[in-house]
């Protein structure tokens, strides 16, 4: 029987990030191509492409190609790289099912598995992709179509949180970026103003600092839509307000992971008001938006306060009025002091309590505790 290779059909599926207001997220009903159906389906398989031990058992004198035919599909997963598909294919001749490169297989035989799949990812129907993945039929839910976009992709730029979480649960990669562009799912909630897709996102454990092929960060392509989007077009008032809130979103998850030690320097003023902070990580100093800063240690920066690094709690006494204070040994002092509750890191006071005697104070006097490790 002749066997006929069959190419990979091209891409109808590109990202446009549009300022107009009547640019819509891209129509896929035309992305699938209508398929002749054939009494009986085929499949071409170069030899080097067999089962390996089928070929080993293989007379030398066996042809080049061979020829089986397809019982069905019932698996698939992406190539490395996500450079395409293969599919666990099973045989009608009762050979044991193999894996086979999607250019290898007849195109109505990828459809009838593949099209339920990406028209329920490409209108994020929550219903259909539950079905689907609940069906356990070895589909790979970081499949990729010809643009290496996967399902995530699709339902984030289409703002169904719903679909984001189901995908996330079943084990997608949130931080798969495609081949037009290298943009991840973060990219596509930001670039098609998804905010609560991106906080989905997050909260899921997406990169917030993912970068695309020209290097941008989901915040960095949100500040660079919002640059574009018209300020005194009322029919761009409410994209404003959506890029604004996935700004808010994106900048306090890239902040949120470092905790500031203290506060150098500061700049600026109003909405420009920044602060050169310390992080308590080691890493390199940074200016920071203000907005971004803990209040308390902008009042004490503001107050002229300075700050120093405790080693140890070593005692615990009643103060004047009555109130708990705690001797602390400080790195870069030499002797100890008193200090109150409040500046004192609560971590060391429960160590300290941990190894303390546990004298409880009184009010009949200042009465001291002392770390077991201070003797």
């Amino acid at each position: 029987m002749e066997a006929v290779f069959v190419t990979k059909p091209a891409s109808h599926f590109k990202t446009i990030f549009s300022t107009n207001p009547k640019h819509q997220f891209p129509s896929y009903q035309h992305s699938l191509l209508p398929i002749r159906r054939k009494s009986s389906r085929f499949i071409a398989v170069s030899a080097a492409l067999q089962n390996r031990q089928q070929q080993q058992q293989a007379p030398k004198d066996a042809e080049d190609e061979s020829y089986g035919e397809v019982k069905g599909i019932i698996g698939s997963r992406a190539l490395d790289g996500a450079t395409g598909m293969e599919y666990l294919i099973e045989w009608k001749d009762g050979h044991a099912p193999s894996w086979v490169p999607a250019d290898f297989i007849a195109k109505d035989v990828v459809a009838e598995y593949e099209t339920p799949w990406w028209t329920a990812a490409k209108k994020a129907d929550e219903s259909a992709l539950k079905q689907l993945i609940e069906a356990d039929d070895g589909r790979d839910v970081d499949a990729v179509d010809s643009d290496r976009r996967t399902a995530l992709l699709f339902v984030a730029g289409l703002g169904s949180e719903p679909c984001v979480r189901m995908l996330a649960e079943a084990g997608a990669n949130l931080d798969h970026r495609d081949n037009s562009g290298g943009l991840a799912a973060l990219h596509m909630a930001a670039g098609y103003v998804r905010p609560g897709v991106a906080k989905l996102l997050l909260d899921l454990g997406a990169d917030p600092e993912v970068v695309d092929d020209r290097g941008r960060t989901p915040l960095d392509l949100a500040k660079e839509i919002l640059k574009v989007t018209p300020k005194g077009n009322p029919m761009q008032f409410g994209r404003r307000i959506g890029l604004e809130g996935v700004i808010r979103v994106l900048e306090g998850a890239v902040f949120e992971y470092a905790e500031v030690q203290e506060i150098i320097e500061r700049r600026g003023k109003g909405e420009n008001l920044e602060y050169l902070v310390r992080w308590k990580d080691g890493s390199a100093n940074e200016w920071i938006k203000a907005k971004f800063v803990a209040e308390d240690l902008i009042r004490d920066y503001e107050a002229g306060l300075e700050y120093a690094v405790a080693e140890a709690v070593l005692a615990r006494r009643l103060g004047d009025e009555g109130k708990p204070e705690f001797l602390v040994k400080w790195v870069d002092l030499e002797e100890p002091t008193w200090e109150p509750e409040e500046n004192v890191d609560p971590e060391l006071v429960k160590l300290f309590d941990q190894t303390s005697n546990q004298a409880q104070p009184t009010n009949n006097g200042p009465v001291v505790v002392v770390s077991n490790q201070d003797s």
